[in-house]
């Protein structure tokens, strides 16, 4: 009788251990699956499908440097102004540059907003503080989470994050929608990240939770339309006509886009001196 028993323990543990591992490799294959649907939908992939099981070649990823230029409103203690918007980015090292022009107000506001890696700086002028005498370059530590978190919530951002994040990108449906769901990793971990796929594949919505309460200001919501290939030069790459950024459910960005460079410009980011701490 006990053996008998035994028996039945043992070949139960041994279907559930099969069940569980059939599901791990489903949900790995539906993962697999939606996040190459996304990277197809932004053009940001390109698959060899050569061979088959462990010869197979691995995908490439040709998006490394974008550029892109926009105007609208951004919000300033609650004020909307009229907009110029420029980004510089790259994803290797992971680095972004904001300059803005903002007019409405009492006084026009110029700024531009930098960071890469583990530094974060404004500049009076592009490359400032790289060259005695030209520019200044101002240590904004505390904003590096925020511009990091700008770089990577930013569609083709979302999609190599997601799946860099590995098992831990969980796919599900919601209301007829594609959702995927993971946590950010390195200056970014804490703060868990939901992107909501349309019917093409395009991430339309992108929501930022932080773990802690303390870093609300990092609880943003993004939604881009309009996709299209913007580059002046037609490169088949994607990207968002639209960006609205909502936090605290109040509108604190509303671009539309003018061109968007995504053919792997020539960009740098180098951390000027007086930030790095370097001599």
């Amino acid at each position: 009788m006990k053996r008998t028993i035994l028996k039945i323990f043992i070949v139960a543990a041994v279907a559930a251990t099969s069940a569980a591992s059939a599901r791990a490799q489903t949900d790995a294959l539906d993962r697999t699956k939606v996040l190459r649907a996304a990277a197809d939908a932004l053009g940001m992939g390109r698959w060899a499908d050569i061979g088959n099981g462990a010869t197979r070649l691995p995908g490439i990823d040709v998006v490394n440097t974008m550029e892109f230029w926009g105007a609208g409103a951004a919000s300033t203690s609650g004020q909307a102004l009229k907009t110029e918007y420029h980004v510089a980015l790259g994803y290797n090292p992971p680095a972004m540059r904001i300059e803005m022009t903002r007019t409405g107000g009492a006084a026009p506001q110029h700024s531009i907003q930098t960071v890469r890696e583990n530094y974060a700086w404004n500049e009076s002028e592009t490359g400032a503080g790289l060259i005695s005498g030209k520019g200044t370059a101002t240590p904004e530590a505390a904003a590096l989470k925020d511009r990091l978190l700008q770089l990577w919530i930013l569609p083709h951002g979302l999609v190599k994050a997601a799946l860099a994040a590995g098992d831990k990108t969980k796919v599900s449906a919601e209301n007829g929608a594609t959702v995927i769901t993971f946590p950010f990793a390195g200056h970014l971990a804490g703060i868990t990240v939901k992107a909501t796929l349309d019917a093409k594949n395009f991430v339309r919505k992108v929501e930022t939770r932080p773990d802690n309460p303390s870093l609300a200001n990092l609880a943003i919501e993004a939604e881009y339309s309009d996709y299209a290939d913007h580059g002046e030069i037609l490169t088949d790459i994607q990207s968002p006509g639209r960006i609205v950024q909502r936090q605290g459910g109040r509108t604190v960005l509303d671009i539309q886009i003018k061109t968007w460079e995504a053919n792997n410009p020539y960009l740098i980011f180098p951390v000027p001196p007086n930030v790095s701490g370097r001599k």
